[in-house]
């Protein structure tokens, strides 16, 4: 069976995870995911949101990572993709007002083929009409406009709600990520084998906000078990991330990103149980290359031989932890030192996106690597995604 091709609908000030979320995550399971914005061609960038909840009465804003479109919208032709993704976030607002958009929408729909759809990305269905009388959910705020425009309104009791009607798969939000791309690909005709593993991530405050939510939604959608802890916290509480980009500086900058809610306590964990680890990268790598159990856990898991992958900065804690001796591996530049020093074998990450695999473990330069970083990780645990 040919690959299966997915157009991925952008806009300035979509939100940040729900577009790269699924964009990578699909890329990681073999999906060819063209990302496209009117008015835009293949090169340029949109602007993404961050929203999340902060005590008020609704989700707070931030500026999120510059998004890297790949295809130009004036070249789309609906009638080559097998399925149509809509982030969420303020884009949708005025992408539900251009006709060119809609009409797209509308060819999707009539052909039957899969439309995945989250948050206030419904804005765009309901304005192309094609909501009535089918059942979907969205963020609240959407309701009105969907009960307007003829549909079967199914309240989110928690934003993690995903509803499924015919070829149309709709969210509330972010969070609902796993099951929201695993019914996507399930409606492309996707399965997933080998998925029955336990994955442990190590994180830190100020984690790169991608190089953690990226990977781990894209292992829980295949069906992983997947644990996020950090040293000196709980089930519950929430580590800060960080924005790393590129933005015409000699170096990246950095901005605030979503704080990430960690499903299990860093003192409870019992790595024997666990399948593999993932080391997001960012900040957090410098100060828990400083933690002697930090160290322990990494080593622990690299001398058993179990997978381990890490990404951009997190070698750092590898190479404290003494296990990178006569292994080859890359991680982002500026750690290259680092990793030398630790006497592995420097891989020059050229391009930016390219990962390495060397027996157990698995390194990335960055977030635009997580695509090579989640599949290869997958490799190693033996999960395969395979499309009828």
């Amino acid at each position: 069976m040919a690959a299966k091709r997915v157009l991925l609908l952008c806009g300035d000030y979509m939100e940040d995870y729900e577009a790269m979320v699924p964009f990578q995550a699909l890329q990681a399971y073999g999906v060819s995911v063209d990302a496209a914005c009117p008015g835009k061609k293949a090169g340029d960038a949109c602007r993404t949101a961050v929203h999340q909840p902060t005590g008020h009465q609704t989700y707070a804003e931030s500026k999120g990572h510059n998004f890297a479109l790949n295809a130009s919208f004036d070249e789309v032709d609906a009638a080559e993709y097998d399925g149509l993704v809509i982030p969420g976030g303020r884009a949708p607002e005025y992408l539900a007002m251009d006709e060119k958009v809609l009409d797209l929408v509308r060819k999707f729909s009539d052909a039957k083929k899969p439309i995945a759809s989250v948050c206030h990305g419904q804005l765009i269905l309901a304005a192309a009409g094609v909501v009535r009388n089918r059942t979907c959910t969205a963020y609240p705020a959407v309701k009105p406009v969907l009960v307007a425009a003829g549909a079967k309104w199914e309240e989110a009791h928690t934003m993690a709600r995903c509803v499924v009607d015919g070829n149309l798969v709709t969210a509330a939000a972010y969070d609902g990520h796993p099951e929201f791309i695993s019914l996507f690909v399930k409606a492309l005709g996707g399965s997933v084998s080998g998925s029955d593993k336990r994955i442990l991530f190590l994180c830190g405050d100020y984690m790169e906000d991608y190089e953690v939510m990226v990977p781990f939604q894209s292992l829980q959608a295949l069906g992983c078990h997947v644990d996020a802890v950090c040293p000196h916290k709980s089930a519950g509480d929430k580590c800060a991330t960080a924005i790393h980009d590129f933005e015409g500086d000699q170096t990246y900058s950095e901005k605030p990103g979503h704080d990430f809610t960690l499903n299990a306590s860093f003192d409870s964990v019992d790595a024997s149980s666990y399948d593999a680890l993932v080391i997001p990268g960012g900040r957090a790598p410098e100060y828990l290359a400083l933690d002697d159990r930090v160290l322990s856990l990494a080593k622990g898991f690299m001398d058993g031989g179990k997978p381990v992958a890490s990404i951009c900065h997190g070698q750092q804690i590898l190479s404290a932890a003494g296990v990178l001796q006569g292994r080859k591996c890359t991680a982002y530049p500026a750690v290259k030192l680092n990793v030398v020093l630790a006497g592995a074998t420097w891989l020059e990450p050229e391009p930016i996106h390219r990962c390495f695999t060397d027996g157990n473990l698995v390194t990335g330069a960055a977030w635009p690597a997580h695509p090579e970083f989640v599949s290869q990780l997958m490799a190693l645990l033996g999960i395969k995604v395979s499309f009828a």
